[in-house]
């Protein structure tokens, strides 16, 4: 290390600083952590580094955040600690000198659709406010411009005086502002009985077309034989009631050749067999028959706006809230600017406030009424920034994890600003990042490593940045890393020709995607990369699309179930040791009896906090002990699920637990940079980068020929960025298209072809701006992209 700061703050702290001026952090081990000990300056902005995996989050995140929150928690009542989620003490030793943690991390926001970007912030509220006070005509407080307070039919009538104008009378809803129709969701659903049954032929001649209902098969059967409807009679012939007893009876008791069977109408059996079950958990031709069955279209009530009809004719000039809440945020804080009443003046200013924030922090091109769960993770990040950067708060821990995910270069020193504003304020500012532009302006850094996973989660460097770069560790050596334009690029195979693409702000593309080659469509946040990529390719069979969305799934779900790893790895115990294959899931017959597998006992403590312990009989092995008595190659399946990706790789490469099979799966895993994963480890912990990495690892083996990549370096380190190129490249090189969306530049530098779009974002973007060559755009410049990467690469 260059510095030691556990003895000497140095310029961290003012004059005769203590340990009141830093963070004290000795002896964890939470995760792969062995034993560190550091001390970290408060009111400064420290940035942690390492590679994937060297315990940067667990230092960070679940270590000091976590403790901090536990503590604050414990300050509640029994019956508040009720309602809050349970925190374990993290395994550390001493910690000293916390402060209130605030967590802003990449978690997506709900998926609810009642979740809107307003609603997550203080700005929807404000408006309703501001509408109930100027809004004409007046139709009662606040909550009347809901869409998530339910209305009520009571209606009556109120007399309003604003100063000297004239009284102003009119119909009011009592309560909430919430659309009838859509209860508040803005779409409703529908399913297409064209899509269930082909209403020209009879249950003998297979009508019903949904899967899984064969003319022999017993779903088939229940309804041909109940009774209730002729099997011989087309469905387009079916009288009313029996119209009714096929789509829509009730659940009914029946025998049907000698077996009792519950027969139901059909619309609610799919329901409850089909559409109530998570899809990325259906096989892909049920996923494909629910896609075409279920149709959902803007509420014919509220036009998609949520709002009833007294909320929508209640207006400030010719703006109601619901046409506030669907301007470009950047339009409706012009808008906000241009109203003068100094009765509200307070409310002015705080929702100027507000929506400035939001441009600033560039994300003015999204609106008030975007669903909350349609936000990246990078986007819903910054939006959670949004309700800390007026706060008065100060003497507080802001966490964050890699704010520049999703990013522009051009974006990237705007947020930046906010980062050293939060510090300014007299607040300590927790940063994991990988980009340099970011850990540049760092006052502390402290990297971790040197490797990944049982190979990391030492302290390897703590001092200034200058200090890093001539420290000697892998992020020091790859701090200053350039990747070169590339000079010859690949000859396209063919073309994918994409015409008048007009997805959310796209203004009518037409562009031509090359075959064959690396593709990357480029563009500040908001430009439509996403809208023209994922809007505009057709989903078929030969397009593979990973995201970083998240990974469906319960916590006993993990790399080895995701991937189908632990199938041949239960084949080959079994196989040795003469068994059936089910003994060796924790899911299934080898699970320990006591919790079930899930290697911990959950107990319910009524109005306290529920607990997690570890299963005293399997010590959160999760396996019976019986189980644990079988061996593949010296080791139990509890160590196998224990590894690595690298060191299954080893183990299942070589001698008596050789496993070809599970030797392509763990080769695809470490080929994608995922080689310090645990093949155990939940998939709840997994950040958006790994998600999206283990997602390509699986979709390696698939015939596709077209993959298309979201930001895939997201979470990377310096370091494994050319390990992603080359992968990029063999698959390319494999005959495959690959097409990315990013915001690296060393990526951007290694394509064959650049597509750029922009020129700004929003309504400021959607257009074409540049394609081409990267060679190309970096000596045009003619694009906000093009400077970053000419500035990049130092032409």
């Amino acid at each position: 290390m260059s510095k030691d700061t556990r003895t000497d703050p140095g310029p961290f702290a003012p004059h005769g600083a203590d340990s009141h001026d830093l963070i004290r952090v000795l002896g964890a081990r939470e995760n792969n952590l062995k034993d560190v000990s550091i001390e970290i300056p408060k009111r400064r902005l420290t940035v942690f580094t390492g590679v994937s995996g060297s315990g940067k989050s667990s230092l960070v995140f679940d270590t000091i955040a976590a403790e901090s929150q536990r503590l604050i928690n414990e300050t509640y009542s029994s019956f508040v600690q009720g309602f809050m989620p349970t925190l374990a003490r993290p395994e550390v030793d001493v910690l000293e000198g916390l402060t209130t943690a605030i967590i802003v991390d990449q978690q997506r926001m709900g998926a609810d659709p009642r979740s809107t970007v307003g609603t997550a912030t203080d700005a929807n509220a404000m408006l309703r406010i501001l509408f109930s006070r100027l809004g004409e005509p007046h139709i009662g407080p606040p909550s009347a411009y809901a869409f998530n307070v339910p209305s009520v039919s009571a209606s009556g009538a109120i007399t309003v005086e604003r100063g000297a104008k004239k009284a102003v009378k009119a119909t009011f809803n009592r309560t909430g502002g919430m659309c009838v129709r859509c209860e508040g969701r803005g779409t409703v659903s529908d399913i297409d009985l064209t899509q269930l049954y082909d209403d020209s032929k009879s249950l003998d001649e297979g009508a019903i077309t949904i899967p899984g209902y064969g003319s022999d098969g017993w779903n088939m059967r229940l309804y041909k034989e109940s009774g209730l409807v002729d099997p011989a009679k087309p469905i387009r012939r079916y009288t009313k009631k029996e119209l009714h007893d096929f789509l829509h009876h009730e659940p009914t008791r029946m025998k049907i050749a000698g077996i009792n069977m519950t027969y139901e109408g059909l619309i609610p059996r799919i329901q409850k067999s089909m559409l109530s079950k998570d899809k990325e958990a259906m096989q892909p031709h049920i996923r494909a028959f629910v896609d075409r069955a279920v149709t959902f279209a803007a509420c014919p009530e509220c036009e998609g706006t949520r709002l009833g009809e007294g909320a929508r004719s209640s207006k400030i000039g010719r703006i109601s809230i619901a046409d506030a809440c669907a301007m470009q945020i950047s339009d409706l804080a012009e808008w906000v600017r241009g109203l003068d009443e100094p009765s509200v003046a307070p409310l002015l200013s705080a929702l100027r406030q507000t929506l400035d924030s939001f441009v600033e922090i560039g994300l003015g091109y999204l609106a008030l009424d975007r669903p909350a769960g349609t936000l990246s993770g990078g986007e819903a990040q910054r939006v959670k920034m949004i309700r800390h950067l007026g706060s008065s708060l100060t003497d507080v821990t802001y966490v964050f994890d890699e704010p520049t995910a999703g990013l522009h270069p051009h974006d990237i020193q705007r947020m930046n600003d906010l980062l050293l504003r939060l510090r300014d304020k007299g607040n300590t500012v927790l940063v994991v990042e990988h980009k340099p532009e970011t850990i540049v302006i760092a006052d502390h850094v402290v990297d971790l490593g040197p490797g990944a996973g049982t190979g990391g989660g030492s302290v390897c460097f703590e001092g200034t940045v200058e200090e890093l770069r001539n420290g000697g560790t892998v992020t020091g050596r790859h701090f200053d890393d350039r990747a070169k334009v590339k000079e010859t690029p690949r000859e396209p195979t063919g073309t994918l020709e994409i015409r008048g693409a007009s997805a959310n702000n796209l203004r009518d593309v037409d562009v031509d995607i090359p075959l064959g080659v690396l593709v990357v469509v480029t563009g500040v946040a908001g430009s439509g990369k996403s809208s023209l990529v994922h809007g505009s390719i057709p989903a078929d069979e030969g397009v593979v699309s990973v995201d970083q969305a998240p990974i469906r799934g319960s916590r006993r779900s993990n790399p080895a179930t995701y991937t189908g790893l632990l199938d041949p790895i239960r084949k080959a115990f079994a196989k040795a040791n003469d068994v059936k294959p089910a003994l060796f899931s924790a899911n299934s017959e080898g699970a320990c009896p006591t919790c079930n597998g899930a290697g911990v006992i959950y107990t319910d403590l009524a109005m306290m906090a529920g607990v997690a312990t570890t299963c005293e009989d399997c010590e959160g092995k999760r396996f019976d002990a019986s189980v644990l008595e079988y061996h593949l190659g010296g080791r139990d399946i509890s160590e196998v699920l224990a590894m690595s990706v690298d060191e299954a790789g080893e183990f299942f490469g070589a001698g008596e637990a050789q496993t070809p099979a599970a030797q392509r799966i763990l080769a695809r895993l470490a080929d994608v940079g995922l080689g310090y994963l645990t093949l155990g480890q939940p998939l709840t912990t997994l950040s958006g980068g790994e998600r999206q990495r283990l997602k390509l690892a699986t979709h390696m083996a698939d015939k596709g020929g077209v993959y298309v990549l979201d930001e895939p370096t997201t979470g990377l380190h310096l370091a494994d960025v050319e390990q992603l190129l080359g992968l990029l490249d063999r698959l390319v090189d494999s005959g495959k298209s690959v097409i990315v969306v990013e915001h690296h530049q060393a990526v951007m530098a290694h394509a064959d072809w650049i597509i750029d779009l922009g020129p700004g974002a929003g309504h400021d973007g959607g257009r074409l701006v540049f394609e081409g060559t990267p060679a190309d755009l970096v000596a045009a410049r003619s694009t906000l992209t093009g400077e970053h990467l000419a500035a990049y690469v130092g032409a």
